[in-house]
């Protein structure tokens, strides 16, 4: 009887001291007795954003992205090539790919042409390349007709294109896997062009360009490399024209994407050379990184 009575007045005595501690701590914590424990949790969540980032995360969105890397000055050094180039008279707008193939061919081989003009461009010269094409078109430049021409005639005709006796095999394979692949068409993506024997990215992309009039990625050749890196249009100096590529896309707006190849392959033929580069007559002297002053 008494242990029962002992028992009884010890949990009376700590109803009132729990009661006590609670009063004491209102003016320091709010008390959370009650509350499920995905509720504390989420109060704790909404202190760590307080900067006004809580609001978004409690709703599931991301954090703001940071402003996309910008080269400094390219905006200024566009404009300024452009207007070097405005008159529009270096080789590849007199004799580049866009002019070699023929315009009043049906749209199939005309395509083909596009792409054999691009394969025999790389390594040569634009006045080089034209003229091979316009030798080849003298022949009947078609999947069939190179088909059944024999690599030795082949080789006559397109010589002297940089490395002449490789292009001859390589077009003789692409022909022929376009013939039985793709009923004598290119195909119309990217992944499948480079497939084919003989063809680069870089061609890939012109060829989306020119015969598909799409526009997939950014033609680096060796004048974009050089150019773009001496721009500081690329984070960190890159090695290879792939790497430019990547480079570029990541941050160049893509209604420039058409346009940038053209422009500063004329730029790089004309003013902006591998050797000697023509800084003195050149318009972003003052602002280029790799300006000889």
């Amino acid at each position: 009887m008494c242990a029962a009575v002992s028992t009884g007045g010890g949990r009376a005595a700590a109803r009132r001291l729990g009661r006590a501690r609670g009063a004491a701590g209102v003016s320091q914590v709010h008390s959370t007795a009650g509350l499920p424990r995905r509720s504390r949790r989420r109060k704790s969540i909404a202190i760590a954003y307080e900067s006004g980032q809580g609001d978004g995360a409690e709703q599931g969105m991301s954090e703001p992205q940071r402003p996309r890397w910008e080269p400094r000055d390219w905006r200024q050094q566009l404009e300024r090539i452009r207007e070097m180039r405005r008159s529009r008279d270096a080789p590849v707008d007199e004799m580049g790919v866009e002019k070699c193939y023929d315009s009043s061919a049906p749209p199939q081989v005309m395509r083909y042409q596009v792409l054999l003009s691009l394969m025999l461009s790389s390594q040569t010269k634009d006045q080089v390349t034209s003229a091979a094409m316009l030798r080849l078109r003298q022949h009947g430049l078609t999947v069939d007709s190179i088909l059944q021409m024999d690599d030795a005639t082949l080789g006559q005709i397109i010589y002297p294109v940089g490395f002449w006796r490789n292009k001859v095999k390589y077009i003789k394979q692409t022909t022929a896997i376009l013939k039985e692949k793709y009923g004598g068409d290119i195909p119309r993506t990217v992944e499948e062009l480079v497939q084919l024997p003989g063809v680069g990215p870089k061609m890939a992309h012109l060829a989306m360009n020119i015969a598909w009039d799409s526009v997939s990625g950014i033609a680096v050749d060796t004048h974009v490399h050089r150019i773009t890196n001496r721009l500081k249009w690329v984070k960190k100096e890159t090695r290879y024209p792939e790497e430019t590529r990547v480079a570029l896309e990541d941050w160049l707006p893509r209604d420039l994407w058409r346009e940038i190849n053209w422009l500063l392959v004329g730029f790089g033929q004309q003013t902006c050379l591998p050797v000697n580069p023509r800084c003195n007559e050149c318009l972003n002297q003052d602002i280029c990184p790799a300006a000889k002053r």
